[in-house]
């Protein structure tokens, strides 16, 4: 019975960021559509985008490869997988063995492998320049999220997240620079892989500017439904990250009951709405930056980690 209990908890957890994620952006949109004084669309509008992509038929180039088709479905799962793995109102269920830090970040840049490919498949120059600036992006990203995930196994003792809540939701972890460089360079890091301003501005489809959506252009029916998706998934997971790891107070533990439970699930829909309330008014108060200027951007999560680690490994030397 327990066990079917955790499976139960687990799986609920899937659903939940499978159904949560298009309700996030919605709220987005309507946060930023308010703080300018627009009517903003539905919350629910990305549901009625996903389903009218849904229903249409699947148009494909000519010369678009078995890669083309499969990448979404390919993107979609690990993705899915990903953001299912980060605890989001409890910890220690059936499968938190597998929500290791290092393991998210591999599922995400294999994700990001084939979107780059499939990109480049069908040959127009759209998905090239996506695909290019994708892997400049990625090229400095990925190295800070490792850094972060570095000094918060220094701190934590482990890149297993439901560890490193529980450490940082004790008494133990005190005011320390290094996190709060970590944090800071993890809101960087998620702003630059999640395509927002001023990295990228995903309300917009601009030759000279278009990241992430230069590489979908070819898409359409499910496959673009796949990866929008996607896209909103991966968005929740970050703003899950920094909850699970930054804000880890009210998640449920292991073995907790429905009462603990239900605290835990509310608990994170407070911290989720929190979160994604400042990154509405942070996007509202500033301009999208210029290309060029993205590497120092990123440049600057990148030194922070480096610092933070730095600082760690210092202070444990004394």
């Amino acid at each position: 019975m327990a066990v079917i209990f955790e499976l139960a908890g687990q799986g609920a957890q899937m659903f939940l960021v499978l159904l949560l994620a298009p309700l996030l952006i919605g709220f987005v949109r309507k946060v930023k559509a308010r703080l300018v004084r627009r009517q903003g669309p539905s919350l629910i509008q990305p549901y009625r985008d996903l389903i009218r992509l849904m229903r249409k038929e699947v148009v494909l180039a000519d010369n678009a490869s078995w890669l083309f088709r499969v990448t979404p479905y390919l993107i979609f799962a690990a993705t899915w997988v990903a953001a299912a793995l980060v605890p989001t109102f409890a910890a220690g269920l059936q499968f938190s063995w597998t929500a290791d830090l290092i393991v998210i970040v591999a599922l995400l840049g294999s994700a990001r492998f084939f979107q780059g490919l499939a990109g480049m498949d069908v040959g127009t120059s759209f998905g090239g320049i996506g695909a290019s600036r994708e892997v400049m992006i990625a090229s400095l990203a990925e190295p800070a999220m490792l850094l972060i995930v570095f000094s918060l196994a220094l701190v934590a003792g482990a890149t297993q997240l439901s560890t490193v809540a529980a450490f940082m939701g004790s008494p133990e972890v005190g005011l320390r620079v290094s996190l709060g460089m970590s944090l800071i360079a993890l809101v960087i890091v998620a702003i630059a892989e999640n395509a927002r301003i001023p990295v990228d501005n995903p309300a917009t489809h601009l030759e000279l500017t278009m990241v992430h959506e230069a590489m979908i252009l070819e898409y359409s029916g499910r496959h673009l439904a796949m990866i929008e998706l996607a896209t909103f998934l991966k968005l929740l997971l970050y703003v899950s990250l920094i909850s699970c790891v930054f804000l880890p107070w009210g998640l449920a533990h292991a073995g907790a009951g429905p009462k603990a439970l239900a605290v835990g699930a509310a608990a994170y829909l407070v911290k989720l709405g929190a979160l994604t309330i400042l990154l509405a008014v942070f996007e509202t108060a500033i301009a999208k930056m210029r290309v060029f200027r993205v590497p120092d951007f990123l440049g600057a999560a990148l030194m922070l980690a480096l610092l933070g680690t730095l600082l760690l490994f210092v202070s444990r030397s004394l």
